[in-house]
């Protein structure tokens, strides 16, 4: 058990399009619970434009860290 605290702790890559879809959808639920978004097309709107951002991070991130 004690050799388990001698390795160095690995830690996984950030998935920023997972976590920016769910950030993504989590804000607009919210909008439409609040009923600040009535209109479809909005709404529409603002999943798509959400989703291309957060494809656009994910390939940044992917170019920097060399893959």
């Amino acid at each position: 058990m004690a050799r388990d605290l001698d390795k160095p702790r690995q830690l996984h890559k950030t998935d920023w399009m997972a976590l920016l879809s769910g950030l993504l959808f989590l804000v607009l639920g919210i909008l439409l619970l609040t009923d600040s978004i009535t209109d479809p097309a909005v709404l529409a709107a603002l999943v798509v434009l959400g989703l291309g951002f957060s494809g656009l991070v994910a390939v940044v991130a992917r170019i920097t860290r060399g893959k």
